[in-house]
């Protein structure tokens, strides 16, 4: 627009001068030096568009972290614990490149997309413990089987991971004997708001075998278990059953964790590692 009211005016103000130069009319002279005017002005108004677009980039992430002296949580049957980060790696971020022109394409602004992503162990509690079940992020209750993890039991002669070791090197990373942590690998932080998210984890610890009266716990004096369908139509399903008044209205009758798997399934699972001995026993 600047360019078409420029070159009109200066072809009008040359006009009105009047003359030549070097054989062209003052009237084309003031046209011209009008539209160079206008253009410049228009590309720098319309063509903010073409500049590099950076979406989702942070200058500065920080990370909840432990020191000398916090406390371990000790924990005795079934709690939910939030645990402490005992060991992270540096943010990696990763850039995506989009848009721009192409050939017989219109001209688009490019846009750049970060992401981050980092590596953290996390303590849970002092001691052995048999399992860690549900896990939540923020409250939220999250699929397992999309975390790479890895769960270290507290055990006496548990050895350092391998991951931290890559890292830190070799024979530079201790085993945390005593002490029940588990390693997340390449934790993708988009879909938290490129920031950790607060992670609680449903821990399981059965009584000690060396404290007194430890075998009347039912994690080490339970050796069999008889599965009984009395407590309804499709609790020892294995695979998915759909129920509802309709298909249109059908849903999925036993399956209620993120998982994806049956309520049996995971029940079962949660069963063989809570009570050692029965899992080691036969099934019927």
């Amino acid at each position: 627009m600047a360019t078409i009211l420029l070159s009109a005016a200066g072809a009008a103000i040359g006009g009105s001068i009047g003359g030549t130069v070097l054989g062209l009319s003052m009237a084309a002279v003031g046209r011209f030096a009008g539209a160079a005017i206008g253009r410049s002005i228009d590309q720098r108004l319309m063509g903010q568009g073409s500049e590099v677009v950076e979406t989702g980039r942070v200058s500065r992430l920080r990370l909840t972290g432990t020191g000398e002296g916090d406390a371990i949580a000790r924990v005795y049957g079934r709690m939910r614990v939030a645990g402490n980060v005992i060991w992270a790696t540096e943010f990696k971020e990763t850039a995506t490149v989009s848009g721009g022109g192409g050939k017989g394409a219109p001209a688009q602004p490019t846009q750049v997309s970060y992401s981050y992503s980092v590596s953290l162990a996390i303590a849970l509690c002092e001691g052995e413990i048999a399992r860690v079940g549900r896990i939540w992020a923020d409250g939220v209750e999250l699929e397992r089987d999309g975390l790479d993890m890895r769960v270290y039991p507290g055990s006496a002669d548990q050895l350092p991971d391998a991951g931290i070791e890559a890292v830190e090197g070799a024979g530079t990373v201790p085993a945390y004997r005593g002490t029940a942590y588990v390693v997340i690998e390449d934790l993708q932080l988009a879909q938290f708001g490129n920031r950790v998210p607060q992670f609680t984890f449903e821990v399981v610890r059965p009584v000690a075998r060396g404290l007194t009266g430890a075998e009347f716990d039912p994690a080490h004096a339970v050796r069999g278990v008889a599965l009984l369908p009395g407590s309804g139509e499709y609790v020892l399903a294995t695979s998915g059953v759909r129920a509802g008044t309709s298909i249109f209205e059908a849903h999925l009758a036993n399956i209620n964790t993120p998982s994806g798997r049956t309520d049996f399934e995971v029940a079962l699972d949660d069963l063989r590692a809570r009570c050692r001995a029965a899992a080691r026993c036969r099934w019927w």
